[in-house]
């Protein structure tokens, strides 16, 4: 009897324990973040915001603040509330193209014309392009100018005609040589996964990676997205108050630019996308890459100069680097993984610690200048953890 009782007693502790401790560490969160969400609000106007964090595969603080939009209908943000989440799909990208890869269907240092005949530019250099160099934005290829979200295109053909209405196009500069990033090479990936995988971009990345991972609100494309969950996007001045905030002219969706930004999801589903990531790959028995692939993709890439600006001349060492699309710093002893975004209307990002366990993701329904709110929050989670 002593021994069932011990045996009960046991199993009881290792059901209760990590709920426990979850519920403790979420406490300390809200004690942390709600104070200075709540000011930061008040302080940086913003219509809505979403924050989630994952240690160890539990879900430890997801909270909705503020609305989806502005006015009398305007519905609270929740966990669940979906966002544009910007250049965070950038990675899901790399994703299928290291699937693909694994698959030995897909050589990261080919050329790119190997798999997209009829991609091409004006410069004789674009035949040396490989798959690796758009992965890590060192291919010299140039960024978006105009998105087009006011005249969007919805027809599986949108993305291959993108690329090939890149033909007048120069690189910036010699393949390899420096590091710029470029929307455009992803637009020029997503197609690649396209013709090698011979499903749409959008049809493979939610086959292999949203479903399998239990991303049930997540969708690459609009049309899909629930209408009834979907949040708006809104700007307003630097210095300007609730009364100036504003919705965007156009809601950014275009679906040439689908691999570069148009991915949609929550707090809930961005977690289960953290956690998969953190455990290389696996999450609830469905694996999408190879334990090993993330040593090739959280290693840095190239250590050349990053350059940024109006006309990419301001060119200099990174503090961070970049491997294949996700950034990489050290900050404390410890790597920190990470990808951020930011469209007409909407910012987004996902920091993730591998070696502590922990995940970070954040959206809001603004995009101005200064961004308080969020920057605030993601520091002072980052500290949280860097220094438990």
């Amino acid at each position: 009897m002593k021994a069932l009782v011990r045996f009960a007693l046991v199993i009881f502790l290792l059901a209760f324990v990590p709920k426990a401790f979850a519920q403790t560490e979420g406490d300390a969160l809200g004690k942390l973040l709600d104070p200075l969400i709540e000011k930061g609000l008040h302080d940086d106007p913003t219509p809505g915001l979403a924050i989630g964090v994952v240690h160890n595969g539990r879900v430890v603080y997801a909270r909705g603040i503020g609305n989806m939009s502005l006015g009398p209908a305007g519905k609270p943000v929740t966990p669940e509330t979906v966002f544009h989440m910007a250049s965070v799909t950038k990675p899901f990208v790399a994703t299928c193209v290291l699937q693909l890869w694994e698959q030995g269907k897909v050589d990261l240092d080919a050329p790119v014309v190997k798999y997209l005949p009829y991609f091409r530019l004006n410069d004789p250099r674009f035949r040396t392009i490989t798959v690796r160099q758009m992965l890590t934005h060192t291919s010299g290829m140039p960024d978006v100018e105009d998105y087009e979200w006011d005249k969007p295109q919805y027809d599986d053909a949108a993305l291959e005609r993108y690329v090939k209405s890149l033909t007048p196009l120069k690189l910036l500069w010699t393949p390899g040589t420096k590091m710029a990033y470029s929307n455009i090479a992803y637009e020029v990936l997503g197609d690649l996964v396209a013709k090698v995988s011979g499903m749409t971009f959008e049809e493979y990345a939610d086959t292999h990676i949203l479903k399998p991972l239990g991303m049930t609100s997540s969708t690459l494309l609009i049309k899909q997205a629930d209408p009834a969950k979907l949040a708006q996007g809104y700007t307003r001045p630097r210095d300007g108050g609730y009364e100036s905030i504003h919705p965007v002219p156009a809601y950014p969706y275009n679906r040439p630019h689908t691999p570069s930004s148009n991915l949609h999801s929550n707090v809930d589903d961005m977690l289960r996308w953290a956690t998969a990531n953190l455990n290389h790959g696996e999450l609830d028995g469905k694996r999408i890459l190879k334990v090993s692939t993330y040593d090739l993709m959280w290693k840095p890439a190239v250590d050349v100069e990053f350059c940024k600006g109006p006309d990419n001349t301001n060119c200099k060492k990174p503090g961070g680097q970049v491997g294949i699309s996700w950034f990489i710093e050290t900050k404390e002893g410890h790597t920190v993984i990470s990808h951020g975004g930011g469209d007409d209307g909407f910012a987004t990002g996902i920091v993730l610690i591998p070696d502590l366990g922990v995940g970070i993701v954040f959206m809001q329904n603004s995009l101005h200048p200064g961004m308080t709110v969020a920057r605030s929050a993601q520091h002072e989670l980052l500290q949280f953890y860097l220094h438990k």
